[in-house]
């Protein structure tokens, strides 16, 4: 397929978004990737909660959820080599498994993407005020974010200025998260550096031991599963260079090696962040320890000054409130470019496929983006005080939808050329196969945990729990959804629009 996808005579149907081209190249695409990731971010909102789960186990969590990320990593990189398309999950799945599957399939990734945008509005704004704090001096000024009018006033000017830099073109885009994932990954060697070499003055600190590292020795399943939960969440992101394909220099391989590339990266930096972490704090749950209650949704609102001292410290809240803000902007990219492909194929009303003249974003898709994105904020925020817990928790249940049935994609579509080599074999079906049967076991397993109120924050809507209840419902809500579409704009559904498909045996990879 030529660069900016267009199609070909075997894939005629996939169509060329109007996105521009050769815009973005693998250094771009990989840090478009980390950015979305947000590791300091999605450090700070886990490390607690996983401990609380996994107790010294904990790295050895952020181990095992890398693993499906990893298998499910080659399923995209193949399918992005037959099927460059902006898409992504939503065209492959309807390629394999036609359009139910494949719609469902897309709407997973819209509902996690705008999850995780309203988280990342939602802990910008409380780092914002912390920094602040730090600034002035001011208690007073911290505690502006306890007040929910101003929290969320504050959170939704951060949605509209990310929706404005994204509706501005991929280029301001890729300008701005290299300066901003930089600053990120250099505050947190920083963060390493110090957290081990002053690891003996605190109390409660440990000696580093390489059982940290094994996960099966986590007391419990269940206690594993909610573990990898969450570690699939904190990994959740990297996919977003798969989504620029159509953007990218050599379309059908250079995203892939971007995703290949983050990945690595950012597992990598959660391993040496989460050992220096617990080296320095432990996992006491009192004080600084990273079972401590309290501090378990925001851990570098703890440490920082312990750690870093109440100059430097200020880093980082400086790091993760550039990290949220950075992947807020660039999670707009999957979640617009999904909404855009959904549309131009009909699956979902053709307004989101206007692509903006000038910019070559998708305009009318991205600022829809935005208000969902703002409503469901408002809206959890004002109902639950334990929303961000507990919609983390939730994505869990999304993100493994969604990837399990790429990563199996991969293998039905691929069907037919697994024997012909054993190159064919280990990475369209084997390795893709293995990730989806492990993200369907953590599906599954979340699915039964998270019935129960004691699962997440605790919390319950009519004695099931929270996290069930947004999880599945987001899901139910998007079969309603599609039913409705159906109804009223049945081409796509009749496969007259993007056709299920098997690549011709004779094509060379």
């Amino acid at each position: 397929m030529e660069q900016g996808a267009a199609p070909t005579e075997d894939h005629e149907d996939l169509k060329a978004k109007g996105l521009s081209r050769d815009a973005v190249g693998l250094l771009g695409g990989t840090v478009i990737g980390i950015s979305t990731v947000a590791p300091a971010y999605s450090l700070t909102a886990t490390l607690g909660p996983t401990v609380s789960e996994a107790g010294l186990r904990m790295p050895g969590i952020f181990l095992a959820g890398f693993v499906p990320m990893l298998l499910v990593a080659f399923a995209y990189r193949e399918l992005n080599k037959e099927l460059p398309d902006c898409g992504t999950s939503f065209a492959w799945s309807v390629k394999a498994f036609g359009p139910v599957i494949g719609w469902m399939c897309g709407w997973g990734l819209l509902m996690a993407s705008i999850v995780v945008l309203s988280n990342l509005a939602g802990v910008a704004t409380e780092f914002l005020y912390l920094f602040l704090g730090e600034v002035t001096g001011s208690p007073d000024v911290t505690e502006l974010n306890d007040n929910k009018a101003i929290h969320i006033l504050t959170t939704l000017a951060f949605i509209a200025t990310a929706t404005w830099i994204s509706y501005r073109g991929i280029t301001l885009t890729e300008w701005l998260q290299s300066v901003l994932v930089g600053l990120q990954l250099v505050v947190l060697a920083l963060f390493i550096g110090m957290a081990i070499s002053t690891s003996g003055e605190a109390e409660g600190s440990l000696n580093f031991s390489w059982s940290w590292f094994d996960p099966f020795g986590v007391e419990s399943f269940t206690a594993f599963t909610a573990g990898v939960t969450l570690s699939i969440f904190i990994y959740w992101g990297w996919d977003t260079c798969l989504t620029i394909n159509e953007e990218s220099t050599g379309s059908e391989r250079t995203p892939g090696r971007a995703a290949l590339l983050s990945i690595v990266v950012i597992v990598c930096t959660y391993l040496l962040v989460a050992a220096a972490a617990q080296m320095y704090a432990g996992i006491g749950t009192t004080g600084i320890g990273l079972g401590n209650p309290e501090t378990a949704d925001n851990v570098f609102a703890a440490l920082a000054h312990p750690v870093m001292g109440s100059g430097p410290g200020v880093l980082l809240f400086v790091a993760v409130l550039t990290s949220a803000a950075a992947s807020l902007q660039t999670t707009f990219i999957p979640v617009a470019r999904t909404a855009l492909a959904m549309s131009a194929y009909k699956a979902l009303p053709t307004t989101f496929a206007a692509v903006h003249p000038r910019f070559k974003t998708p305009a009318r898709a991205t600022v829809a983006a935005a208000v969902v994105t703002g409503s469901f904020y408002t809206l959890m925020t004002l109902v639950s005080e334990d929303v961000l817990l507990d919609t983390v928790f939730s994505l869990g249940l999304m993100i493994s939808f969604y990837y399990g049935i790429t990563a199996f994609a991969c293998v039905w579509y691929f069907r037919r050329r697994l024997r012909r080599s054993p190159g064919n074999l280990l990475l369209k079906g084997l390795l893709p196969g293995l990730g989806g049967l492990m993200l369907t076991g953590v599906f599954l397993r979340t699915l039964r945990d998270t019935w129960e109120p004691s699962y997440g924050s605790g919390s319950s809507v009519a004695g099931i729990g929270s996290v069930f209840v947004i999880g599945v419902g987001l899901l139910l809500l998007g079969a309603m959804v599609m039913l409705l579409i159906r109804r009223h704009n049945p081409e796509f559904f009749r496969g007259e629009v993007l056709h299920r498909s098997t690549p011709p045996l004779i094509m060379e990879d």
